[in-house]
Formats: C-alpha cells, sequence, structure tokens
C-alpha cells in the first residue's frame, strides 16, 4: 500500500476512535427501530450501519454505487431478509452516471471505497478514473414506499446529497421522514458551501430540524 495512505488510513481510524461517542443519536434512532419500521441507508459501504438496521428487525433499504463496497455489503446482509440492497448512486436524473473512484483505490479498493463520488471535484477522487454506475432518483424511490413513513433515513453520498435533499423537500418528504442523519462535504468540495448553507437555510424555515447535516 501507497505509505501515504496507509498513513491516512491509520489516522483517520485514530480520530473515529478518539472523537466518536460512545452512544450517539443516530445510534439511539437505530435501538429504537421495529420490525415494520422502514430505514433507508444511502451510501450504504459495507454495511456498517446497515447490518444494525437489520438486526433491529426494520425493513431496510440499502444503496451503494461503488461495485468492491457493493460485493462487500451483499455479503454482510445475506443472512437478512429484511434488507434489500441497490448497486445504485442517488442522482438527479436515472441512468447511467460516472462515479468517480478515490485517488488511493488501486491501494485497497474497499477501503478507499467510501470516498467515491458522483462529483469529479472532490479533493480526494481521481478526476480521471471513475467507473458507470446506475443513478436512481431518490423521490421515485420514495414515491414506490406509497404512504409509508420512513421511520430512520441515513445518508453520506460524498457530495450529491445538497441537489437529492433539494429534491426530496421540494416534493414535501420531510414530513414522512422521522429521523434523517445526512453527512454534508462542503468542507471537502468548495463548490458546495453555498449550496450547503442555503440547504441549512431552507430546513431551518421548513422546521425541519429532525435532519440533521452534521452527522459524523
Amino acid at each position: 500500500m501507497n505509505p501515504l495512505a496507509w498513513l491516512r488510513r491509520w489516522d483517520s481510524r485514530r480520530r473515529d476512535r478518539k472523537h466518536r461517542p460512545e452512544l450517539t443519536a443516530f445510534d439511539a434512532c437505530v435501538a429504537a427501530l421495529r420490525p415494520g419500521d422502514i430505514a433507508i441507508d444511502c451510501g450504504a459501504n459495507v454495511g456498517r450501519f446497515t447490518v444494525p438496521m437489520a438486526q433491529a428487525g426494520a425493513e431496510v433499504y440499502a444503496f451503494e454505487p461503488n461495485p468492491d463496497a457493493y460485493a462487500c455489503l451483499v455479503r454482510s446482509t445475506a443472512a437478512f431478509p429484511n434488507v434489500r440492497t441497490f448497486q445504485a448512486a442517488l442522482s438527479p436524473e436515472p441512468g447511467p452516471v460516472k462515479l468517480y473512484l478515490h485517488r488511493y483505490a488501486e491501494d485497497d479498493p474497499v477501503h478507499f471505497s467510501v470516498g467515491s463520488s458522483l462529483l469529479g471535484s472532490k479533493r480526494s477522487v481521481s478526476a480521471d478514473r471513475h467507473v458507470l454506475v446506475d443513478g436512481i432518483r431518490f423521490t421515485d424511490f420514495l414515491a414506490g414506499l406509497g404512504d409509508r413513513r420512513v421511520r430512520l433515513l441515513k445518508m453520506d453520498i460524498e457530495g450529491a446529497e445538497v441537489e437529492v435533499l433539494n429534491e426530496l423537500l421540494d416534493a414535501g418528504w420531510q414530513e414522512r421522514i422521522d429521523q434523517a442523519f445526512i453527512e454534508v462535504h462542503d468542507r471537502q468540495i468548495p463548490a458546495l458551501a453555498e449550496p450547503t448553507r442555503r440547504l441549512r437555510e431552507r430546513l431551518q424555515t421548513l422546521g425541519a430540524s429532525h435532519f440533521r447535516l452534521d452527522w459524523r
């Protein structure tokens, strides 16, 4: 493995241990899930958060576009009939989209799959290395749920969250989602700073305090 890549990986694990609280609000929401509840994991990666949702008995829908991570996700959730996985990226328009790979993906495709992004401007990706993946419009998927509520939404989609969430708000879905935990990427992608600020203001105006943009 590239020495710099190894150091970044080690430092990431060290910071996670140091700063992650023992029990988070997200953990509490997962623990409160019950059979029949709907939980959605957008950017599921290898299933680190999908599996606890499944163990709680929820009906889980997990989206992961990176092929290496998706293969691990399928294996990690194989024992749970209440999980449906989708090798797809959430995008404004359905159809094939470019998924840009982390610049160290060749050193460890699974570990560095977390940095994959639909945005080639993300600092951690290689703008000249990508794979084509299926894109799915999230609001189309939500519409397919009918009038059922979503008990828990987790979203970590490496920069695509602003467009996806704005479309979700346009459709009024914030009223049918009980708790949402979203990781934003305006620090890694400077062009997202202003759109993310406006999204925060929009959520505040709508009274959607249950949409948390500072997860992790």
